[in-house]
């Protein structure tokens, strides 16, 4: 029989037959079968298996594999996709993840702070983040999958379906997007909604729809705070105005019936209300600065010592008794360098709730101290304290929000929470305490907070 080699190399592969029957074993060597001579001592030796095929030898062709395994060359080929890949049920959000972990690694979607809802070009929820499962109290296998309109059925205030007047795949191809707007859920919970239609290109379909969820919560603790400051200062303005108005429209109509006594009465009181209302505006005034982050410190070199004593004194003029107050000062201090005006209005504060809500004698310490915030800084400490019944332990948590009162002796609630504001827009910090005598104690540090030209 001819045998014809191919000088190319390796021969053709053989295409792979149909499986068949399992191959018999080689029938055993009759009664009359020659055995292989044992080679003799000249004979060439047989072919090593270990030997590699020489430069000219043909390749023998790749065995069969066996049914139903897979092909290894091609295995080798493609290490990723085995011939015969089996179908794995996956979360259609992976894809997404994968998206996020490229651009930033380690970025998932259930480590954002809002509620994420994701559809494709088909409407259906292909990302649905925890956040999302905890403000729209739904679970995620219930949302996946399924039409956007179906899994979150949204509905305005006025009770029409969000998605039917927004149609967001076959409305304008102009729209980017939805602003964020209160909706309901089914069952009444409020959720604030943004969407972002997302396109491959401007004007056309819509390939990702992306919609935000957050919760109601931190607004509605917003508008009732506005409220109830419209409310204080509706009240606390509506008080003072009324004297003013009565007493100047008294005077003026019946000015020669009065004594001057009377006169100079009534004078002192429209003054005294008209001062109880320029401070409620600049306390207002203050709030807006504070809540905004536009509160300007002037710093310049503060003797507070010496200012204690003034507020000290005041009181004093005012008819408190000199033994109500005792003011030491512990040690050298070092130069302060803050605003005189706003910390005499933290003095004034604290002085005055402490006269006004405490009783027996209201001590005032000054020291240095290392301030806590930069380790190795130097600040001045003022703790202000008074013999009072003091502040109950579940209320110190409370005492430097707005509208708080420690009791029904007036104030408008402010004058804490700007005390904290002023001392944090000097980098200082404030805390309340009780004080060894039972009352109320407050302390406040303030960095020494020398220009850079001193250092």
């Amino acid at each position: 029989m001819d045998v014809t080699v191919r000088s190319s190399g390796a021969l053709p592969v053989r295409p792979a037959e149909p499986a068949g029957p399992a191959p018999q074993p080689a029938p055993a060597p009759g009664p009359h079968a020659v055995p292989d001579p044992a080679p003799g001592p000249h004979a060439a030796p047989g072919p090593d298996p270990a030997a590699a095929p020489g430069p000219h030898a043909a390749p023998e062709p790749a065995a069969d594999p066996a049914p139903g395994a897979a092909d290894p060359t091609r295995a080798r080929e493609h290490p990723a996709h085995p011939a015969h890949p089996v179908p794995v049920e996956q979360d259609p959000g992976d894809d997404l993840r994968d998206d996020l972990r490229g651009g930033w690694p380690g970025i998932d979607p259930d480590d954002l702070p809002d509620g994420l809802v994701i559809a494709d070009e088909a409407g259906k929820v292909v990302c649905f983040n925890a956040a999302a499962a905890r403000i729209t109290a739904l679970r995620r296998q219930d949302v996946l999958g399924r039409p956007l309109q179906q899994a979150l059925p949204l509905e305005d205030l006025e009770g029409r379906r969000w998605w039917q007047l927004t149609d967001p795949y076959g409305g304008l191809a102009i729209r980017v997007g939805q602003p964020e707007r209160n909706l309901l859920l089914p069952g009444g919970r409020e959720v604030l909604v943004a969407a972002r239609y997302v396109r491959d290109e401007p004007g056309g379909p819509v390939r990702r729809l992306v919609v935000t969820l957050r919760g109601t919560e931190a607004r509605r603790r917003t508008e009732r705070s506005h409220a109830e400051l419209i409310a204080t200062v509706a009240h606390e303005l509506r008080s003072p105005l009324t004297s003013v108005k009565g007493f100047t429209a008294t005077l003026l109509a019946k000015w020669e019936r009065f004594t001057e006594d009377q006169k100079k009465l009534m004078l002192e009181t429209v003054d005294s209300d008209a001062n109880r209302v320029t401070r409620l505006i600049a306390e207002l005034l203050d709030i807006s600065r504070i809540d905004s982050g536009r509160l300007e410190v002037r710093r310049q070199p503060v003797k507070i010592a010496e200012r204690i004593q003034r507020h000290v004194d005041a009181h004093v003029a005012a008819g408190q008794e000199p033994d109500r107050f005792k003011l030491r000062v512990t040690g050298p201090l070092p130069a302060l360098w803050a605003d005189p005006d706003k910390v005499d209005q933290i003095l004034g504060n604290l002085l005055e709730n402490a006269v006004r809500h405490g009783e027996g004698t209201v001590t005032i310490v000054v020291a240095p101290s290392s301030f806590p915030r930069e380790p190795g800084g130097d600040g001045t400490a003022v703790t202000v304290s008074d013999e009072g019944p003091g502040i109950p332990e579940e209320s110190m948590s409370r005492v430097f929000t707005r509208f708080w009162r420690g009791s029904k002796r007036g104030g408008t609630g402010l004058g804490l929470y700007i005390v904290k504001g002023i001392v944090e827009a000097h980098g200082g910090s404030i805390t309340v305490g009780r004080a060894p005598g039972g009352g109320a104690e407050f302390r406040f540090i303030l960095p020494v907070g020398a220009p850079a030209f001193m250092a």
